[in-house]
């Protein structure tokens, strides 16, 4: 079983204690910390005591913690950064915060609060008889190890200190030697104390009577150092206050200690002195069992795609039953993309959303579960496009800062409003050309979902015939280019939220970019705002809305499961090339010739010249690789050749090096998901009875080099597919009311199939007897996993120390969970 936490926080200050200096406001950013860790850093907010950050970080918790701690601090001057105060929230405390806006008041922080890690330590009592027959009392202490201390200021060289204290004995330290550059220090070094004096010797107790009430006031103090070289001395990092009564029972006890605060003496301070926080806490914790046990919900899930109807799948019922289209959509996409089954399941459910459609114009305009699928898949396999096409301009942007404010009422003084248009006009078109020729570098599982979102558009509108194109421009450019433009941060292509300046050139952008893609009929019509219509008119040519087109036919046309059920080929390229002769008749010449090449979704032929009828065919499917060809073998540059089932190859040569690489990069990208696709090949011909590359002599001998991939087809993801099962699981149980209620209103419509009861008809239920079918399923399954859950809790219960590594003395969320356990232990006997 392996446990996955992760959390999302972002938020804003106010309040803010002022600067001394004249001008009082502070430069301010806010740390995301595990314990002392620091994960996450906002940018910095200049010259306010309010600052917003609105940042969103997600992470993936690589070890165990006690505090989600966040820091705010002030740089100077100097650029020296002072803390002003800080909101810790222990980790058993995150659910009670749990994806609820919170304000936090900040807290002081100094150095003797600031605490993590943990130590080992063996006490032992034992009665030494001196010579003279009496008996004294020594305690050994023997520190062994410390785990998870924190690194300061890029260094930890801890030590101990270990004393013995009491109410009327002089304390004395005993010193560990220091461990250089490390936080998980060895030291296994062992202290001897004199606890009781000399006394007469009595077996009854341990201790004469007198000294048991010594005893119990003493206690043994380990003190965790970090030796430092600066004058101001060594840091302290956090210590163990252990009364000796303890070992009354027993003589000797060896745990695990979390370490602890430095007594603060208490210093009152007004909990508002530092203003406050506002967080939003996003905190999950998955248990993981092995493959397994998800196999049996697995398989309910992953057979979504082939249920009929869509509606009555495991999938579309954990849409229907969650609260939020968007919890159901995470977890699904990544499960479908591990097992490779994203595009039929998509399919499939876009395909049912499409036929519910009444109104093409409102096609895939909700947040259904199809919408919220696909934006999912996009920015999960579209993050490598998004880098390649918009990352380098969206970097300038943030850099240059040039003016392109646009709306009279908002121009700064000394700013031109032709100029700003101007700037903006060709971040517009650098933008919108960089989209529209990225085409060739969409990733394979992007155009194939496009490819049936088309399909199924056009066949249910066959009058309208834009509905091709409005049904993928409505992911493409409205849910992906256009939030991408506007929250770079949030598609990992800025590290921070853009300043305010830069924001609002993003939005003017993402705007006129927005419209441009969605091809409706009166562009000006769709601005509120007259400036933007006015400056919309400077896009309103034929060429911007073809090459739009262009671009949707290409990403939509790749990756086809059955190409010629589409009742029109799109056209992806065409153009003269010289090409050499395939040498289909026995004794023609191989010569080369001038042809007029087609290239559409379908096949890629040549004729003699444009209009003509094609000489020669090949079929997309037969298209096994597309290289380059080394110069030597024609003495040709810009060669390439396009290799065909039996070893057949055509070998083309393009007019320069640019067309070369197009022809290369299209013809790869249609033929990508060809089952038969070769992994080797020769990069130079097969002359005078041998291959120039390798001296094989045998025409049909494997290729002796690896074909070039091309693109990214679908990047690798990173998924483990038991824990999104898990989630899904999580999920299920957490609205298992819900699938009840869903099994009723089946019972229901498949018995009276009269009008529907209020209270059911929140459920898209097609047909009731298959939905009942899968429900208990689900059900069945979700229950067999709930068991499993409560079973490995009660056993890890049974062996569970408290004291051990896993779980040392101190820690608050276990003895919550012992307090829970032997509560329903209780319950259940």
């Amino acid at each position: 079983l392996s446990v996955f936490f992760s959390f999302l926080s972002s938020g804003e200050a106010k309040n803010l204690p002022t600067y001394p200096g004249p001008n009082k406001m502070r430069d301010c950013y806010c740390t995301v910390n595990l314990d002392q860790e620091e994960v996450f850093r906002t940018k910095i907010v200049e010259k306010s005591l309010c600052p917003f950050y609105g940042e969103d970080f997600y992470c993936e918790i690589p070890r165990t913690f006690r505090h989600l701690s966040f820091y705010i601090f002030d740089r100077d001057v100097f650029r020296r950064d002072s803390i002003i105060g800080k909101v810790a929230i222990q980790k058993e405390d995150l659910q009670k915060y749990h994806n609820r806006d919170t304000w936090f008041q900040l807290q002081h922080v100094d150095a003797d609060s600031e605490v993590q890690g943990k130590v080992h330590l063996e006490l032992r009592l034992s009665e030494v008889i001196t010579d003279t027959g009496v008996v004294c009392h020594k305690l050994a202490t023997r520190v062994l190890e410390c785990q998870g201390l924190p690194i300061v200021n890029g260094q930890c060289d801890p030590y101990a200190t270990v004393t013995l204290a009491g109410p009327s004995r002089q304390s004395e330290a005993k010193k560990t030697k220091v461990k250089k550059k490390t936080n998980n220090p060895h030291f296994d070094e062992v202290f001897y104390f004199e606890v009781t004096r000399p006394s007469s010797y009595n077996k009854k107790s341990h201790f004469d009577i007198e000294d048991v009430d010594e005893v119990d006031k003493m206690e043994i103090r380990v003190d965790l150092w970090n030796a430092s070289n600066l004058k101001f001395g060594d840091e302290f990092l956090g210590e163990l206050r252990l009364p000796l009564k303890f070992l009354r029972q027993s003589s000797s006890y060896e745990a695990w200690y979390f370490l602890q605060p430095r007594d603060n003496g208490n210093k009152s301070l007004k909990p508002d002195d530092l203003g406050s926080l506002r967080l939003n806490v996003v905190y999950t914790e998955d248990h993981v069992f092995s493959s397994d046990y998800y196999s049996p919900l697995r398989e309910v899930l992953l057979k979504s795609a082939d249920v009929e109807p869509v509606s009555a799948s495991a999938a579309h019922i954990l849409g229907e039953v969650c609260r939020e289209k968007q919890e159901a959509a995470i977890p699904l996409v990544r499960l479908f993309l591990h097992y490779g089954r994203i595009v039929p399941f998509i399919s499939a459910i876009a395909n049912a959303e499409v036929k519910r459609t009444q109104d093409p114009n409102t096609i895939f305009r909700g947040n259904s579960l199809t919408s919220k699928c696909i934006d999912e898949t996009m920015k999960l396999a579209g993050m490598h496009y998004l880098q390649v096409t918009l990352k380098p301009i969206i970097d300038e942007i943030c850099q240059v800062h040039k003016p392109c404010e646009i709306d009279p009422v908002k121009l700064k003084d000394g700013e031109n409003l032709e100029n700003n248009r101007e700037n903006l006009r060709q971040y517009v078109d650098r933008i919108f050309t960089v989209i529209t020729k990225s085409g060739v570098s969409c990733p394979t599982v992007m155009c194939d979902i496009f490819f049936s979102l088309r399909e199924s558009a056009a066949k249910r509108f066959q009058g309208d015939l834009d509905v091709r194109y409005t049904a993928v421009s409505s992911f493409i450019f409205l849910r992906f280019f256009a939030p991408a433009i506007l929250s770079p941060n949030l598609f990992q292509l800025t590290p921070h939220h853009p300043d305010p300046q830069t924001s609002r050139t993003l939005t003017l952008i993402s705007k006129t970019i927005q419209t441009l893609g969605s091809l409706s009929k009166s562009k000006s019509a769709n601005f509120k705002e007259s400036y933007m219509a006015t400056f919309y008119d400077y896009f309103n040519e034929q060429k911007y809305a073809d090459a739009v087109k262009n671009f949707l036919d290409l990403i939509s046309s790749s990756g086809r499961r059955d190409h010629k059920s589409i009742e029109q080929p799109i056209l992806l390229k065409e153009g003269f090339m010289i090409k050499r002769a395939q040498g289909r008749k026995r004794f023609g010449m191989k010569n080369f010739k001038k042809r007029w090449f087609r290239l559409t979704n379908h096949e890629f032929t040549y004729q003699k010249s444009k209009g003509d009828h094609p000489l020669c065919s090949i079929p997309i499917e037969n298209i096994l690789a597309v290289e380059r060809l080394e110069e030597e073998s024609f003495k040709m540059k810009n060669m390439f050749q396009v290799i065909q089932p039996e070893r057949r190859v055509l070998y083309i040569q393009a007019n320069n090096c640019v067309e070369a690489k197009d022809w290369i990069d299209i013809l790869t990208k249609v033929s990508q998901c060809n089952k038969k696709r070769l992994t080797v090949y020769h990069p130079s011909a097969y002359l005078n009875g041998h291959w120039l590359c390798c001296k094989a002599t045998a025409d049909n001998t494997p290729g002796c080099t690896p074909c070039t991939g091309g693109l990214p087809a679908n990047i690798q993801l990173d998924i483990d597919g038991d824990r999104e099962t898990e989630r899904i699981y999580s999920l299920f149980n957490l609205y298992m009311p819900k699938l009840e209620k869903m099994q009723e209103a089946c019972g229901s419509k498949s018995v009276y199939d009269g009008p529907e009861e209020e209270e059911y008809s929140t459920f898209i239920i097609d047909d009731p007897k298959e939905t009942y079918k899968t429900l208990k399923l689900i059900i069945e399954g979700v229950g067999n996993l709930e068991q499993e859950h409560a079973q490995y809790k009660r056993d890890k219960f049974k062996k569970t120390k408290y004291g051990s590594q896993e779980h040392p003395i101190g820690d608050k969320s276990f003895q919550t969970y012992i307090r829970q356990q032997s509560e329903i232990s209780a319950h259940s006997i």
